[in-house]
């Protein structure tokens, strides 16, 4: 992510502690959250996976005084075991989760859905962008007595057809369901879980879509800001969402995307 954006700084987030997971690079929609996160206040634990990750997002937690880097593989319960309890030794309580997770493989993200669909690499994608979010939540909650929030990101070709989003799309659509029924489950210990879906943005995940640049375009222009999708705006949502002031919101899927995500036909093609 460019630093082209400004955020003001705050207390809206003034003696809460969370854990982002997902920071890949200065380019990650999870990055720019937790920069406005820390602008407010929170103080911020990361989530890593290899030795690789931890060297690019290292730097980034430092700039703006993560507490802890925490190894963590969404896939591994023993490594999942491991992460929350140093979570839980070093803070005792948490106050809020950025889920930003998700991986398919190169052959289900082209082309045909049903052809290039394995079994494998179906539920390899399940098991990152939609197993992980119950599991997260689930290990987050007794760190939660007095509440919490707990938030997912996702992109609206869970609801509509993208081209060569394919898998992700399906799994996206599946991490929306969990968000719903993790709210039911959780609303009760006063744990708000929400999704985050932004428009497509100049993220490694995009760079992994073919076609991405195009869609990017198309987004903009079919818009009814007829603006490319701000970090600014994401990272403004989340904050609205883990902060006090979305008291009230909870099992909500909030669209990030400059009006795209309500628009049928666009402008100029005669219905």
């Amino acid at each position: 992510m460019a630093d082209d954006w400004t955020m003001p700084e705050g207390s809206l987030m003034a003696g809460k502690r969370g854990l982002v997971m997902g920071v890949a690079n200065d380019k990650s929609i999870a990055w720019g959250i937790a920069k406005q996160l820390s602008l407010q206040g929170a103080k911020l634990a990361f989530t890593y996976q290899g030795e690789a990750l931890e060297k690019r997002v290292r730097p980034l937690a430092e700039s703006i005084g993560v507490q802890h880097m925490i190894q963590a593989d969404v896939t591994d319960d023993a490594s999942m075991d491991a992460a929350f309890a140093a979570l839980q030794s070093a803070w005792g309580t948490l106050d809020f989760v950025v889920h930003a997770i998700a991986f398919a493989d190169k052959d289900s993200l082209k082309g045909s859905f049903v052809g290039n669909t394995t079994r494998a690499g179906f539920a390899l994608a399940m098991d990152i962008s939609a197993y992980s979010f119950v599991d997260v939540c689930r290990r987050a909650a007794p760190l939660m007595p007095n509440g919490g929030a707990i938030i997912a990101l996702t992109y609206q070709g869970s609801e509509r057809v993208v081209p060569n989003y394919n898998m992700m799309g399906v799994a996206k659509a599946a991490l929306e369901a969990s968000v719903r029924y993790a709210a039911r489950d959780l609303g009760p210990k006063k744990i708000r879980v929400n999704a985050v879906s932004p428009g497509p943005m100049r993220t490694l995940a995009m760079a992994g879509i073919s076609g991405g640049r195009q869609l990017m375009t198309a987004a903009r222009d079919w818009s009814l800001l007829k603006e490319d999708t701000s970090m600014e705006g994401v990272a403004g949502c989340a904050l609205w969402l883990l902060s006090d002031l979305g008291k009230s919101v909870a099992g909500e899927c909030i669209h990030v995307d400059a009006g795209f995500h309500v628009v049928g036909v666009p402008e100029g093609v005669e219905a």
